[in-house]
This record gives structure tokens, C-alpha cells and sequence, in this order.
């Protein structure tokens, strides 16, 4: 093992003929676990530390799953996805992989274990954004952007009022706890803010979900976070759509920026894959063009709902019958 050599896995997805895992591979990367603290100066060291890297570029990769073995090479940012047919069976859940960073005798120099989550067989699967959807982020304004990732930590980062609420009636959206709706998480943010994130979701009681982010920065680039990637965040999208093509899409985003676009693209291409369209209304000059493109949507078919608050997305979702009226 090389100590200064580290590999990280995040929540893949998938189902038996699909897999998918993501990850990267560093040379090195900063100690990032959080003690939480109310000190603004101990948490703006912690966020540096996030970005504090050096990835292990074109390194060669193997993973583990049951009796099988997949290997790959990671990408020139250290950045790698595994995407394999499972041999046997699964059942829903989660499923764990382990994926080693191999040296040049294929000796392993790192290793790290992560999950895959296969969904239940359900009608509904949802895609939200994070940033200005979930949570209070300014994502428009870099100085207040900032502002809010310097100066909180994954626990006092703020959410939306009955956000969770919401998202957890939808996760039982025709089913139930035990068989529970895939979420996916589909942000701009970088993968350096994953566990950042994953901690902020499980401290608010949000539904479990794969997260998919946008490429890893250096230090130097930290005034430039969330700022990139909204061409990557349309190739996400559709990609979780290609792997589960039986099941009917949600969408939730915002108005700071170019979710409303993203989605009616993607709803007036498929119609018949999409069920809805929820965008927070988060700037209120541009509220006129959210409301032509979800016209534009809902021409096709496609249910549409541009919200101030959660409550108000809640009733929707009473109305077009994806929750019932007797769950809030």
C-alpha cells in the first residue's frame, strides 16, 4: 500500500444488465473529516481542505463485485466510472464494490470500498438539483455562494422549508417505505463537496440517493465552484434516463439558472419518460421565461409546476395524484 495514495467511491446506481460506479483516484488529498464546529474559521479551513487534492491521473483500476472483477484506467483527473453486467441476480438495495488503484505490477496502492444502489421495480424515479432547490446556496451570486460554504458546515447548511417533507412523500409515491422510489441528486457543485453534501442530505432526513456531480477542482479554482458544467448536467440527466427506461421521471430544479432549460429540452424529446416538472421560482426576474419553457413542456403532456414554496409543490403533487390527499 502506498499511504500517500487514495481512492474514493461514490454512490454508483444501476440494475442487473447496468452498473455503474464513480470515483476518483488521488496521488493525494487532504484528511476532510468534519467535526461540525460553529467556528467560521474552523470551517473554512475545513472547505479548503475539500479542494486541497492532487489526482492520480490515467492510473490503472480494478473492482470487486461478488465473484467478479472489472478493470479500468481513470481519466486524466483521476476521475473514473466502472459500468458492468452483473452475472447473477440482484435484489434491490444496495450492494457493495470494491475498487483498488493498481500499480504497475498490479500491485494495489490503494483501496476503498463504496455501494451500488438498485432500485426497486416502482412507476416513479426523481432527479432533483441541489443548489436553490434543496438548499439555500445563491447559486447566481458567487460572493453570496461563498459566503454560504464558508461560513456554515454540512449540518447548519440550510434547507428549503418541508422540502424533506416532500421528497420523502414522493419517495413513497405509489409504493412504500420498504420499496422506496429511486432519487437521484444532479447538481453543478464538484465532487469535491460529495460527502459535504451526503451529510447535509442524511442530517435533513432527505431520501437516500446517488449523487452525480460535475468535475473536481484544485484549490485555485474554489472562488469558481458551481459555476461550471450546466452541458454536463444534460448528458447526467439523460443518462440516468437511458439506465432506467420502465419508469416514469420527476424533475425538481430552480430558475437561477438553467434547469428550466435543461429539463423542457429533455421533456419535449421524451414525453412519454417524464411525468413532471417542478421548478422553484428563486429569481423573480426570470420568472416569465421559466413559465415558456414549462409551456412548452406541458404541451407534450408533461405535468408542470413553477413554486414559491414547498407547500405549494406539495399540493401539486396532490393534484396530479402523485401523492395522496390524505399524506400531508
Amino acid at each position: 500500500m502506498n499511504n500517500s495514495v487514495s481512492v474514493k467511491v461514490y454512490h454508483g446506481y444501476g440494475h442487473k444488465h447496468n452498473l455503474v460506479v464513480y470515483g476518483h483516484a488521488f496521488k493525494f488529498k487532504s484528511d476532510t473529516r468534519q467535526n461540525y464546529s460553529n467556528n467560521i474559521f474552523v470551517n473554512i479551513a475545513y472547505l479548503f481542505k475539500l479542494f486541497i487534492l492532487k489526482p492520480y491521473p490515467f492510473v490503472k483500476l480494478r473492482l470487486s463485485f461478488r465473484e467478479q472483477t472489472v478493470h479500468q484506467t481513470a481519466e486524466y483527473d483521476g476521475f473514473f466510472k466502472f459500468e458492468w453486467k452483473a452475472e447473477d441476480d440482484l435484489t434491490a438495495g444496495w450492494h457493495e464494490v470494491k475498487v483498488e488503484v493498481l500499480g504497475e505490477n498490479d500491485e494495489t496502492l490503494a483501496v476503498n470500498t463504496g455501494e451500488v444502489y438498485v432500485p426497486h421495480i416502482t412507476q416513479y424515479a426523481f432527479i432533483s438539483d441541489i443548489d436553490d432547490t434543496v438548499m439555500v446556496s445563491h447559486s447566481a451570486t458567487i460572493g453570496r455562494r461563498l459566503r454560504e460554504l464558508f461560513i456554515k458546515n454540512p449540518r447548519t447548511r440550510k434547507t428549503f422549508p418541508e422540502v424533506a417533507v416532500h421528497y420523502s412523500l414522493l419517495a413513497k409515491s405509489h409504493t412504500d417505505a420498504e420499496h422506496p422510489n429511486p432519487f437521484f441528486y444532479v447538481s453543478s457543485s464538484e465532487w469535491n463537496l460529495y460527502d459535504y453534501l451526503v451529510e447535509t442530505f442524511r442530517f435533513n432526513k432527505l431520501p437516500d440517493g446517488a449523487f452525480l456531480l460535475n468535475q473536481i477542482k484544485r484549490w485555485k479554482d474554489l472562488v469558481r465552484t458551481g459555476k461550471t458544467g450546466h452541458e454536463g448536467k444534460l448528458i447526467r440527466v439523460m443518462r440516468i434516463l437511458d439506465a432506467f427506461p420502465n419508469q416514469k421521471f420527476v424533475f425538481f430544479g430552480d430558475n437561477s439558472q438553467q434547469d428550466p432549460t435543461i429539463y423542457s429540452t429533455i421533456a419535449i424529446k421524451y414525453p412519454k419518460n417524464i411525468e413532471a416538472i417542478y421548478i422553484r421560482n428563486v429569481r423573480q426576474s426570470k420568472e416569465n421565461e421559466a413559465i415558456a419553457l414549462l409551456d412548452k413542456a406541458a404541451a407534450h403532456g408533461v405535468h408542470t409546476c413553477l413554486f414559491l414554496t414547498s407547500q405549494e409543490a406539495i399540493q401539486h403533487s396532490q393534484q396530479i395524484g402523485l401523492i395522496g390527499l390524505n399524506k400531508v
